[in-house]
């Protein structure tokens, strides 16, 4: 076994075991130190154990390798005796059994722990994995090992990553090909056949996943196909994640970039795959002639129309991305166009719970300036008021991004429309609160906005109820709490 010393400038100084352990770019880690995992494939374990397996990201593996064959199990702190969990039943359908917190799902069958970012070294699991000599890995290495026995498509990129995934996901399986996916988000065809709808096995070659650069572990995957969709400020600078996705296009065979977007146009490798929404910056895969009516939108590339049941020039943006990949995968247009056609959306984007009292309401996962912005934009062309009501998430990210969501908020409210914003939620830890959504509030406000705090939740539609008419969209955002689905269930029935 080789042990070696990885020094770089840029780089966290890490001892390593060569070909074991993947070292990760400076930024936010798990508080989970490198262990000798001995992992190297998929094949090196049979009874994996998820430590906080609710989490969309950790359910989504749990799902993979149960469907893969694997016996799976996994504890969370949501869970507890007599107590109903709809992850936890769905998971219990698949066969996956699932445990309290409390060490006892570790058994000497367990040959794999695995650990979100969010998981201290404290936890009682970790602390017994490590008194047993059982290999703990980290969500995204994991990922890393399941992409590197497929045919991968990767899909990175500041905003819309969980979208665009579902999108090429259902072009391969329209084209016949039974790709697998793992995503960040449920989608709404395997939701309806009782799933969590975050992952599928698949029998083809393919697996569709999103790369994440919010922690750096995008650098870790090497896709056959890699699909860049943007840059925006989120969780990093733009410098460094400028390099972040750098390093994302070395590691992939062909790669794929958004033409149109000033950030992404320079890191381009091939333009005759790339994709675009300007005419200005022409690329392989070129989409014009937007039109939106309603809910619908319709566009063409290259010559060829589509029409999707999503609002947005943001979702157009997305389909092109989808069909340039699908296209690489060896799928033609006109098999795209006829695919996203039957799109049925992904859980929490753009989510319509319907109208009532001539009232829409619309539940989104944006949470960062550019995906708020565009949440409010693809309202407006069907209504002339849209009162979004917003719940930052975290206080260093909101504190982080503070100019920006001003910016962004300032720029796309129209002068009937209105933001309102709850409190920061706090998910607990260690967080310093110097930062208040009633901050960026008086700040928009000093913009000549209509925004308003309303610190509790509940208390949003009965203060917000008397500017509501027949014909208004109620917009709600926000990302990281898991109450939000229940929130906007709330706010539907008492609308």
């Amino acid at each position: 076994m080789k042990w070696r010393l990885f020094a770089k400038s840029g780089l966290r100084l890490t001892l390593v075991v060569q070909a074991a352990f993947i070292i990760y770019p400076a930024g936010p880690v798990s508080k989970i130190p490198f262990l000798c995992t001995m992992v190297h494939s998929l094949k090196d374990f049979s009874h994996p154990f998820f430590i906080g397996i609710a989490g969309t990201g950790m359910s989504a593996l749990a799902q993979y390798l149960q469907g893969s064959g694997k016996q799976v199990s996994g504890s969370d702190r949501f869970f507890a005796a007599g107590v109903y969990n709809e992850v936890q039943e769905k998971l219990e359908v698949m066969g996956i059994r699932c445990f309290t917190q409390n060490g006892e799902g570790i058994t000497a069958k367990t040959d794999l722990v695995v650990v979100s970012t969010a998981i201290e070294d404290t936890v009682v699991e970790v602390v017994k994995a490590r008194q047993l000599n059982i290999p703990v890995i980290r969500r995204s290495e994991l990922l890393a090992l399941i992409a590197s026995s497929k045919k991968t498509i990767a899909v990175g990129g500041t905003s819309g990553k969980s979208t665009t995934s579902a999108m090429i996901y259902d072009i391969l399986l329209y084209a016949g090909l039974e790709p697998g996916i793992i995503s960040g988000a449920g989608l709404v065809s395997l939701i309806k056949k009782g799933m969590i709808g975050n992952a599928s096995v698949g029998k083809g070659e393919w697996l569709v996943i999103e790369a994440d650069e919010s922690d750096g572990s995008i650098v870790q995957y090497k896709p056959e196909i890699g699909v860049l969709l943007n840059i925006d400020k989120d969780h990093q600078e733009l410098e460094e994640l400028v390099r972040l996705f750098a390093l994302f296009k070395q590691n992939s065979t062909r790669f794929i970039t958004n033409r149109s977007h000033s950030l992404t146009a320079p890191l381009s490798a091939d333009i005759s795959v790339d994709f675009s929404t300007s005419e200005n910056e022409p690329a392989g895969y070129q989409a014009k002639d937007f039109q939106q009516d309603g809910l619908h939108i319709s566009f063409s590339v290259n010559g060829e129309s589509f029409g999707l049941h999503l609002p947005g020039r943001h979702n157009m943006e997305n389909a092109v991305a989808a069909a340039a990949a699908a296209g690489l995968a060896g799928v033609d247009l006109k098999l795209s166009a006829k695919a996203l056609a039957g799109y049925q959306g992904i859980y929490r984007r753009h989510q319509v719970l319907g109208q009532k009292k001539g009232i829409w309401l619309i539940d989104d996962y944006a949470h960062n300036p550019v995906k708020c912005a565009a949440a409010i934009a693809a309202c407006q062309p069907f209504t002339s008021k849209v009162v979004a009501w917003f719940q930052p998430h975290g206080y260093k990210p909101t504190k982080f991004l503070r100019d920006d969501f001003v910016k962004e908020f300032s720029a796309v409210l129209r002068p009937d429309d209105e933001l309102w914003m709850s409190e920061i939620f706090y998910a607990g830890g260690t967080a310093v609160k110097d930062i208040s959504a009633a901050d960026l509030v008086n700040d928009i406000r000093e913009k000549g906005h209509n925004a308003f705090f309303i610190e509790n939740r509940r208390d949003f539609l009965s203060a917000a109820r008397a500017h509501l008419a027949t014909g208004t969209v109620i917009l709600l955002m926000g990302a990281r709490d898991p109450s939000l689905e229940n929130f906007a269930k709330e706010v539907w029935e008492e609308l």
